[in-house]
């Protein structure tokens, strides 16, 4: 018997072919499903090897003899994606049990039985003979997805673009995913983490497709995921094989370009803060990175470049590292995602529009973030406190504030190395618990009230009298904004 050319090959037509005599034992819900090659294979797990679509054949030595095996068995053929298995008739096949057959029912997975005059050779030739048509298809549409590597460079698709474009020539719905299961290209749906394999090693057949892991220097860098679609005609693992690759080359191109847009926008970024640039040019470059609006700069500590990388993926942000600071403009949301990161300490400024002086605003941040860290706090925004509203914006205002309320005392404890400065807005933040701040500073309350006294004659302030402290208090927070009391 012949098939049709553009029919796909299924469990009914060999069924319906007079020169196998095939009869059906059970799974007659799975006669539908096609077939890409038949083999004989004696193996009590001869998963590792299949591609998907296969009949089985087996003269029985690969059947265990319990009936929990057996339903193992048929089990592990069918999640492997095998479309059926063929047994022979007698021969070496031991007692099949009804949890065998059972199991073949509840999965419509086709168990079939040859005939002893039937040997295996003729069912293979019966399915390659049918499949030559296929696998001309095939071919096809690996040469057509070579074509891919044409429109990365010359046509300037879309992720999303390019990914439909091959569902279209492979018959597959196409998902992609990091090992972690999240989205690994832009526009590009992720899959049921559930289907993802627990090694790059692992088969790459799963019931209805395939997954395969995504190269990447270093190791994969992720998977892909194909199910077949209805209708169409699956063009097989090699053409999944590819698309692999054309991800891979696609997410190369993509990190290529993050990379070349973060290393200018750290450029930029540093021109800003040396306010270099006039603001028109300023507000040009900030729209090159997709920064428009509110904006707000983060300066951020107990974190590194990776991970804040990680976390601010998917959102418009310029990153510079200044020391142990990691310094970020972007949107006023930004603050509550690195708030999420653990042990982090983050300030925000106020919000601004592009292409403002950054002076304030670095100053801002710098007051919040080293509240953020005081307090234990992952994200302070300038202004949380009442005292901080109450502070100009001229550097110049604060710090002559600063100078006339502290300098004895900053040059004091630079002299002497010293800490009185620490010790008394530590006193001050816990509203004059002399015990409480000891504790704190990890010093014996009286150390601690010789330190206040020496701070109130260096500054010639009396710290009993309410005017005095507030005058302090303001200092102190004015000093904490110019980055004097990290």
């Amino acid at each position: 018997m012949s098939f049709v050319a553009s029919d796909k090959l299924t469990i009914g037509h060999l069924l319906s072919s007079p020169a196998l005599q095939l009869s059906l034992k059970a799974g007659g819900g799975g006669l539908e499903r096609s077939v890409s090659w038949a083999h004989a294979s004696e193996l009590v797990d001869p998963t590792p090897w299949l591609l998907g679509a296969e009949v089985i054949m087996t003269a029985g030595l690969a059947i265990p003899r319990s009936a929990a095996e057996q339903r193992a068995y048929l089990e592990r053929l069918d999640d492997a994606g095998a479309s059926g298995l063929a047994l022979s008739a007698q021969l070496h096949m031991p007692p099949l049990h009804d949890a065998f057959f059972e199991a073949a029912e509840e999965r419509g997975f086709p168990v079939l039985e040859v005939p002893l005059a039937v040997p295996f050779i003729a069912v293979a030739q019966e399915v390659a003979a049918a499949a030559q048509e296929d696998a001309r298809h095939r071919l096809g549409a690996q040469l057509q997805v070579f074509g891919a590597l044409r429109w990365l460079v010359t046509e300037n698709l879309d992720t999303p673009t390019l990914l439909r474009r091959l569902e279209g020539l492979s018959g597959y719905d196409v998902f992609l995913c990091t090992p972690q299961g999240r989205p690994l290209l832009p526009g590009v749906p992720v899959p049921d983490p559930a289907v993802l394999p627990a090694s790059v090693d692992a088969p790459p057949t799963i019931p209805g497709g395939f997954v395969l892991p995504v190269p990447a220097p270093g190791g994969p860098a992720g998977f892909l995921v194909a199910y077949e679609r209805a209708g169409a005609r699956p063009a097989g693992l090699a053409v999944v094989q590819h698309i692999a690759t054309v991800a891979a080359l696609r997410l190369a191109m993509v990190r290529n370009q993050r990379e070349t847009l973060r290393r200018e926008g750290a450029e930029t970024f540093a021109e800003l803060l040396q306010e270099v640039l006039d603001p028109e040019a300023a507000r040009r470059r900030l729209a090159r990175h997709a920064i428009e609006g509110d904006t707000v700069l983060l300066i951020v500590r107990r974190t590194t470049d990776e991970v804040l990388l990680r976390c601010l993926e998917d959102r418009p942000h310029l990153l510079l590292t200044r020391g142990e600071d990691r310094y970020v403009l972007g949107a006023p949301e930004l603050a509550a995602a690195v708030g999420e990161l653990p042990a982090v300490a983050a300030g925000a400024s106020r919000p601004f529009l592009p292409g403002a002086a950054l002076k304030v605003a670095q100053r801002e941040a710098l007051w919040a973030v080293s509240k953020a860290v005081e307090s234990g706090r992952p994200v302070v925004h300038y202004g949380d406190d009442g005292a901080g509203r109450w502070l100009p914006d001229d550097p110049a205002v604060l710090t002559a504030l600063v100078e006339h309320v502290l300098g004895d005392v900053l040059r004091y404890d630079e002299s002497h190395d010293s800490r009185l400065l620490v010790s008394a807005r530590t006193w001050m933040e816990r509203d004059r618990r002399t015990e409480t701040a000891a504790a704190a500073l990890h010093i014996h309350p009286n150390t601690l009230a010789y330190r206040l006294r020496r701070f109130g004659a260096l500054a010639d302030r009396d710290l009993t009298s309410t005017g005095a402290l507030a005058e302090v208090w303001l200092a102190i927070q004015a000093a904490g904004a110019l980055g004097l009391t990290d």
